[in-house]
């Protein structure tokens, strides 16, 4: 990790020559040099806070690569195959809107959907295109965010919905039943945008194609056979991962 740029070496490399042949032109230049001096020690402050900050931005993106004995995959194994190329979202301004057939619709911003219990899971995906990623994955339990709204006794079906206007579904006792959660880290570091950021479905036993990134919206309906992007263009919708990828 490269702590000083190469400006800051330019500088601090003019400031030496400077102390160096002060003496040679008298009382001006010692006061010059003091001023210099005084602006040298504010500089070095500067550059110490933020290479302290690079410093802990490198600490967090450190990415484990083993969990419990098991080898874990990379966020860089994961292939782009979204259907508008990787989004970008401001955090300020993100929104995540729980609604439908809910008794007390909520609406959550980043902040406090991260001050909510997390837990871990060690979770493989399978791509229907042939690849595989086992990832530990932290993040926030769909049961808890579906107390907090009280789905109503004729919901029976979660419609998932993503910024780029991707949209899938699970039957709720599968969502609840499986203990499924929506991972804001993956490998204790923060989902990269590429891999969903700032939440993603982890659909444990489940085809990636139910792998929602992007997560805007969580829908609550009594229509199960709800059809997403990919479902309607011909894959499972029950979607199992040991199961056929074409219809059900």
């Amino acid at each position: 990790m490269r702590i000083l740029k190469d400006r800051h070496i330019s500088i601090l490399w003019a400031f030496i020559v400077v102390l160096a042949v002060a003496p040679a032109f008298g009382a001006r230049a010692s006061a010059y040099l003091e001023m210099m001096w005084e602006g040298g020690a504010a500089f070095a402050s500067i550059i110490l806070d933020e290479s302290i900050h690079r410093f802990e931005e490198a600490i967090v993106d450190i990415e484990i690569d083993e969990y419990q004995g098991e080898r874990l995959g990379s966020v860089e194994d994961f292939r782009e195959n979204s259907i508008r190329g990787v989004q970008e979202i401001d955090i300020a301004t993100y929104r995540l809107e729980i609604d439908g057939l809910v008794e007390e619709p909520a609406t959550l911003t980043y902040d406090e959907l991260q001050a909510l219990p997390h837990v871990e899971k060690l979770v493989t995906i399978d791509c229907v295109e042939g690849w595989s990623v086992t990832a530990l994955w932290g993040g926030v339990p769909l049961a808890s965010l579906l107390d907090g709204v009280t789905p109503q006794a004729e919901a029976n079906t979660v419609i998932f919905h993503a910024y780029d206007g991707y949209t899938t579904s699970l039957p709720l006792d599968v969502v609840l039943g499986r203990d499924l959660i929506i991972a804001d880290f993956i490998n204790g570091i923060r989902l990269p945008p590429a891999n969903g950021f700032p939440f993603q479905l982890v659909a444990e036993d489940k085809w990636g194609y139910k792998w929602i990134r992007w997560l805007t919206r969580i829908e609550l309906s009594d229509n199960p056979t709800y059809q997403g992007y990919w479902e309607q263009r011909g894959y499972s919708n029950t979607g199992d991962a040991d199961g056929p990828m074409f219809g059900d």
